[in-house]
């Protein structure tokens, strides 16, 4: 979203951008209420590396987890405004940066986004005529086995680079079907612009799906809810930034739209996650606190998905504090949320059904304020079999946490 480059620019014009940390830090245990500098509950700071370690000379942004099927080694794959960088973070307290993927045809932009599937990350950005970088992750273990990263970081190229659009605001794959959708590109009226990455180095370009316009984000799944006739086909989750879109594309040609629902007090649907039994959904919207609705505490909508034609939103979650919610991800009875300024809020999902969560855990990247603004925490990363999380801050850089539950 603009709004957000206009800021982050805007401060740099003025020279009053947020000083961030330099000092890379390790282990430091969340002790009445404290992790060294950092606001925290049951979550212990495991490291922090800055980002002009992490190769990069610019803002941090969205973040992704990859598991070496072979060495179960745990990488951090942190996106960049001019980059992508690989951290090693196996042992939690001594991450090692192993390389720096630079953006296609060095050029920046606030917006970068990655997943993996078949050990391959799969990299797409806002910056002009960026397309999709495909990068073999294999080939970390490869230069930590060499020993090449010792002497300073690698700086990598891309294996494959899909250029059938440019630039591309989110990427989401679904690891069931071996299907990436590329969102808010400049095809498909910025809808789900679908590649077959079934042969990671081989994408090719599938279909669209237009006829609701632009899409922010989305999650897209081989559905196992409560609705029968809808089990076992690839549904997709849509954030349209007026609407949450449900859409049946287990037909690549024949794209069925489930429904289209524009919810009470919306501002921009921004993103969202099911949870496992697919039969609730948690969404953010970007712009709510923005605009001064709730006063800008932070409001997370649960909503029924038990029927994908008629969804609607069942109450709402309000957080203690005031900030802009960004990206959430669910992993069992725990929803872990990266929300600017109030950092990382992990929420007890597990009473969902009547239409309640609890806070159980905060990690706070940004100290110096938590205010309705677009800074600090930008994603976390949850799936590492280790337990331990990884947060991306826009202007500090890449921190490993552990959730002492």
């Amino acid at each position: 979203m603009q709004i957000k480059l206009l800021e982050r620019e805007e401060c740099k014009l003025l020279e009053q951008c947020p000083v961030a940390s330099a000092k890379k830090i390790t282990n430091q245990n969340c002790v009445d209420g404290k992790a060294g500098d950092y606001e925290c509950t049951k979550v212990d700071l495991k490291a922090f590396i800055p980002l002009s370690e992490l190769g990069s000379q610019g803002d941090g942004n969205d973040i992704w987890g990859w598991t070496d099927h072979s060495t179960r080694s745990e990488y951090a794959i942190m996106g960049c405004t001019d980059g992508t960088s690989f951290v090693d973070v196996t042992d939690p307290i001594a991450p090692v940066v192993i390389g720096f993927l630079p953006s296609h045809n060095q050029v920046s932009s606030l917006w970068r986004d990655m997943k993996v599937y078949k050990d391959h990350v799969f990299i797409i950005s806002e910056a002009s005529n960026h397309g999709m970088q495909v990068f073999n992750l294999e080939r970390l273990r490869k230069t930590v086995e060499s020993g090449a990263h010792l002497n300073g970081s690698v700086v990598f190229d891309a294996d494959v680079h899909y250029d059938e659009f440019g630039s591309c605001h989110n990427i989401v794959i679904n690891e069931d079907t071996g299907f990436a959708y590329g969102v808010g590109s400049r095809t498909c009226r910025g809808g789900p612009h679908i590649i077959d990455i079934s042969a990671p180095l081989n994408p090719k370009f599938v279909g669209c799906y237009q006829d609701d316009g632009y899409t922010h984000d989305a999650q897209c799944v081989v559905y196992n809810g409560t609705q029968q006739k809808y089990v076992n086909r690839e549904i997709c989750f849509c954030y349209n930034e007026d609407s949450l879109t449900i859409i049946d594309v287990e037909d690549k040609d024949n794209i069925e739209e489930l429904s289209n629902i524009k919810y009470d007090g919306v501002a921009y649907s921004h993103q969202g996650w099911v949870t496992d039994n697919m039969d609730y959904l948690l969404l953010d919207d970007e712009l709510d606190e923005m605009q001064g609705k709730n006063d800008g505490y932070t409001q997370t909508r649960l909503w029924d998905i038990r029927d994908l034609t008629k969804p609607f939103v069942m109450t709402s979650y309000y957080a203690p504090v005031k900030s802009v919610d960004h990206n959430m991800y669910v992993l069992g009875d725990l929803v872990y949320q990266a929300n600017y300024e109030s950092g990382l809020r992990i929420l007890d999902i597990s009473k969902i059904a009547d239409g309640t969560l609890e806070e159980v855990g905060i990690f706070d990247v940004r100290p110096e304020s938590t205010e309705v603004r677009f800074n600090g925490a930008w994603s976390v990363y949850p799936y590492f079999e280790s337990g331990n999380l990884i947060v991306s801050s826009i202007e500090r850089g890449l921190f490993v946490l552990r959730y002492d539950a």
